[in-house]
């Protein structure tokens, strides 16, 4: 299974790009994420907030495989377990379609992708720094791998 993280932003600090990376690199080849940045569109005094959303949307979907289901990272999506992410993931292999998971850049997600995606993920009612989201999501999406491998990394309870 392929997952694509599309992310929307200015380009992250070393010591973010080297914890994506680190978590990343441990996928074995059923299960391979890949990392595509989409810098953030310059704002101008007299950009809108839909004018933002709707230049990323046009990247994003730019930066999406055709025929990727779609998830979104979104504050109020879903919130869920590493269990139930787990089932989830195995769910997605079963189904054997490639997935574009999108975090978005300051002003959100576009609503036309959040119509579109199959799943709308929320890892907390806390913000978090856009940069530091991309690892979150890899660590996740590592340790729900773990649990279906039965790998020693997720000691659950």
């Amino acid at each position: 299974m392929k997952i694509r993280l599309i992310t929307v932003g200015n380009t992250p600090p070393t010591w973010v790009r080297h914890g994506y990376e680190e978590y990343a690199k441990r996928f074995r080849q059923d299960l391979h994420i890949e990392l595509a940045e989409i810098a953030l569109p310059t704002r101008h005094r007299s950009s809108t907030i839909a004018a933002n959303l709707e230049r990323e949307y046009e990247l994003i979907q730019a930066s999406r495989r055709k025929g990727d289901a779609l998830v979104i990272l979104d504050p109020l999506g879903d919130i869920i377990s590493t269990e139930q992410l787990a089932k989830k993931v195995q769910d997605w292999q079963i189904q054997g379609n490639p997935l574009s998971m999108v975090i978005g850049g300051p002003d959100g997600i576009d609503v036309r992708l959040k119509e579109q995606a199959v799943w709308s993920w929320s890892l907390s009612r806390l913000t978090f720094p856009h940069p530091l989201v991309r690892i979150l999501v890899a660590e996740q999406l590592y340790r729900a791998w773990s649990i279906l491998h039965h790998h020693p990394y997720h000691r659950g309870d």
